[in-house]
């Protein structure tokens, strides 16, 4: 008997090595084969030698980033959809004001669409004064008659960079209610992430290139790619920085995420504030659930737009049928545009899973090829499941009659929210 338990045990060993041998196998696949995606498809390089961290909250983003701003030495750069007009935004302007007076270079871009859209945008005696402490700051596309010729194609990224050393991108602008929240909708839950390392040099190419069209500039040289030689750095985060330009990378977000989920072995989540996905992510989706994939998707209960929400329910429903596991989060608006695929990589950036952002606007993702990392998102979504209703056939007849109908209009009009 002795023996034959001896055996089993054996037996159980070897095969149990031999499943967790083929699923770290599975989990390298498919981060190597989005890797050799970027790189065939769109000449993009998964950067060695970062090093990356999570800030889960509006207070870990600015009390870090401010942080950093105050230690720069030879240039600040931001780009963001807009810089809201209050107490946040004015410590921020402060602050860089002080470093322009150090000497330190202060370049800020901001979208004309995403600062006439907000309740509290910079007017021009906002801007008069920053400028006159120093700072350059540039308004992209401003909106001119006809306006139609301006409603597309807005700068929706979200980019900062110091001394071109140390980076920031994610889903956050610069605004109270990212700390405060909004009465209406309670906790602004969002993402950013900052990045040492190689990585920032293309998040510096992509201000660089945005500045120099808009300004007629010619902003370069050495001094703003450093050889960041920094030992104390662990360095081992690999990084991919994907970047929608219209006209020229138009269908890299969507094709990159499509192609993410369908290479997808083991799992896959998603956290997008406003889901309504293009066809090639919904076919992409249903091709991962086809072949056992088990797709997570977690959507806000509320929002801060009227409309596209009723979109997003109605077609997560219509994956929920196809075997997709949709969580409605209800401790807040969850802002977040994040995805984590296998347990071994994960993307962070200001991509909503709408046509906006995949076929019409300025986007950047990080794409980050690292298991801590990846296991920090895997850890807050299994968090925010505790704080979500899962939804079923039952709950979503909850939803009033007229509110499934508007949602089914609106999926309608998704090619164009």
């Amino acid at each position: 008997m002795k023996v034959i338990k001896r055996k089993h045990i054996q037996t159980y060993l070897f095969l149990l090595a031999i499943a967790l041998l083929t699923c770290k196998q599975a989990y390298a696949q498919s981060d190597s084969l989005l890797a050799a995606y970027l790189k065939e498809n769109y000449g993009i390089c998964v950067s060695q030698r970062n090093d990356a961290k999570l800030l889960m909250s509006g207070h870990d983003k600015f009390e870090d980033l401010f942080a950093e701003i105050r230690k720069a030495k030879h240039h600040i750069h931001l780009e963001y959809f807009n810089f809201r007009n209050d107490s946040i935004a004015n410590l921020l302007f402060d602050i860089l004001a002080q470093k322009a007076s150090e000497g330190v270079e202060v370049r800020a871009m901001f979208d004309a669409f995403g600062n006439s859209s907000n309740n509290k945008p910079l007017k021009k005696r906002h801007l008069k004064k920053i400028q006159e402490s120093g700072i350059e700051i540039v308004k992209f596309d401003p909106i001119r008659f006809p306006f139609i010729n301006h409603a597309f194609h807005r700068d929706h990224r979200k980019i900062v960079v110091i001394d071109g050393k140390i980076g920031y991108t994610g889903g956050m602008n610069i605004a109270d209610y990212y700390i405060d929240g909004l009465p209406e909708i309670g906790e602004w839950r969002d993402m950013h992430i900052k990045i040492e390392g190689n990585a920032v040099h293309q998040l510096q190419d992509i201000f660089l290139s945005m500045w120099n069209e808009e300004t007629k500039q010619n902003i370069s040289g050495a001094a703003y790619y450093p050889i960041n030689d920094d030992s104390s750095l662990k360095r081992n985060k690999k990084i991919a920085i994907v970047d929608r330009v219209p006209r020229k990378t138009a269908n890299i977000m969507r094709r990159t995420y499509a192609e993410a989920i369908q290479t997808a072995e083991n799992k896959v989540q998603i956290i997008n504030p406003y889901f309504t996905p293009t066809r090639i992510i919904k076919k992409a989706i249903k091709k991962a659930l086809k072949k056992g994939v088990k797709v997570e998707i977690m959507i806000p209960g509320k929002s801060d737009i009227p409309f596209t929400p009723d979109a997003a329910f109605y077609i997560a429903n219509q994956l929920r049928k196809k075997g997709a596991d949709i969580y409605v989060y209800n401790g807040g608006f969850h802002h977040s545009k994040i995805m984590m695929v296998d347990s071994s990589y994960c993307t962070v950036g200001s991509t909503n899973l709408n046509s906006r952002s995949l076929r019409y606007d300025y986007e950047v993702n990080a794409f980050i090829f690292d298991h801590d990392i990846t296991h920090e998102l895997i850890n807050m979504f299994e968090e925010d499941q505790m704080e979500s209703t899962l939804l079923t056939k039952e709950e979503y007849k909850k939803r009033s009659a007229w509110r499934r109908f508007v949602g089914w209009f609106a999926h309608l009009l998704t090619p164009f929210l």
